[in-house]
């Protein structure tokens, strides 16, 4: 790509690149300030887990059911892994979102934040995948254990879907078939025409290392077949371009939108939603059902409580005047059947 305002007079909204790093194009994006970041980290680093007995009795964990998951050919089935990792299947091709098996989020396993729950499932237990999406490059959305494991287990017959600027990274993983996209950016899927995948918008940043802050883009993506069609919005902070990704390809069947690590707001709102945000997001978008995602599983530095994503939300629905049904959190390897 030619270092150069990367923004086409069209009406939907494209990334900026400049001087080799992407940029948000939106008035909501605010960069924090080292000082910001360090008071942030301080106030956040000794956030204690919940205890184990307690995060059992609160956030279940339930073996996947993925004989039923596999055999569902009319309807959305979903089941979500943990954090921002979410199983679904529509309209016969099976996606897997930011994948992440791993104890910790991080470069190195024995530091970084931990998992106070397990995912229910290991990937040597996962059913045929067809296509893998990553919205960005953080480690809680990017890890390369398991992208590596996912890899030895399918091969070329998975398809990696990931954002402009990480095509390099995933082929020096081993991966073979990466299809590296743009915002607005579609690609039909070999021997399904009539189902595409779509890279879309988001507010957000990307970092891996000490030098390659935002060389590669971030997205959410969406994946749209003949009769159903679902939504992944990956990481991000509230922005116009959820109302551009509503008009263009909404309604949709099926929505994964993040609604933890959220406080405190002066410092998280441009990167990260809250969950009223992402009810506006849910309405944006036109989704006819959406399952919170991107909490409850590591212990994060943002300072909410554990639940609190939770009670949130139920709060964010109904003051929306939406039906408890169309936003919902669900239980880490519970099978969970959308329909339209």
């Amino acid at each position: 790509m030619a270092e150069s305002t990367y923004r086409e007079t069209t009406s939907l909204t494209k990334p900026i690149f400049v001087n080799g790093r992407f940029e948000n194009p939106w008035k909501s994006w605010k960069k924090n300030n080292l000082k910001d970041s360090f008071k942030f980290i301080k106030n956040g680093v000794n956030k204690q887990p919940p205890l184990k007995e307690e995060a059992e009795r609160t956030l279940p964990i339930i073996p996947p059911d993925f004989n039923r998951f596999s055999s569902n050919t009319t309807d959305i089935p979903l089941i979500w892994i943990g954090h921002a990792t979410v199983l679904v299947k529509i309209d016969s091709i099976t996606v897997l979102a930011d994948p992440i098996f791993s104890s910790r989020c991080s470069f190195v396993q024995f530091l970084g934040p931990k998992r106070y729950r397990d995912p229910p499932c290991q990937i040597k237990d996962l059913p045929k995948i067809d296509a893998v999406v990553i919205s960005h490059n953080h480690y809680d959305h990017l890890d390369l254990s398991s992208v590596k494991e996912l890899n030895q287990k399918y091969g070329k017959d998975l398809r990696w879907y990931v954002p402009q600027g990480m095509k390099k990274w995933m082929s020096d993983s081993g991966c073979e078939n990466v299809v590296e996209m743009t915002w607005w950016e579609e690609q039909p899927f070999p021997g399904k025409p009539d189902v595409k995948f779509v890279c879309t918008p988001t507010q957000h940043w990307s970092k891996r290392g000490v030098t390659d802050t935002n060389k590669s883009l971030w997205c959410s993506w969406a994946v749209i077949g003949p009769k159903h069609s679902f939504y992944f919005a990956g990481d991000t902070g509230y922005c116009e371009g959820f109302k551009e990704i509503g008009e263009k390809y909404g309604p949709f069947t099926l929505s994964a939108i993040p609604i933890g690590c959220y406080l405190p707001r002066e410092f998280l709102s441009p990167q990260h939603v809250s969950p009223s945000e992402a009810v506006e997001i849910h309405k944006d978008v036109k989704s006819l059902n959406s399952v919170g995602i991107h909490w409850g599983t590591f212990n994060m530095m943002a300072y909410e409580h554990y639940l609190a994503p939770r009670e949130d939300l139920i709060l964010a629905v109904k003051v929306a005047g939406l039906k408890p049904t169309e936003f919902v959190t669900v239980k880490h390897g519970e099978l969970n059947i959308f329909e339209k």
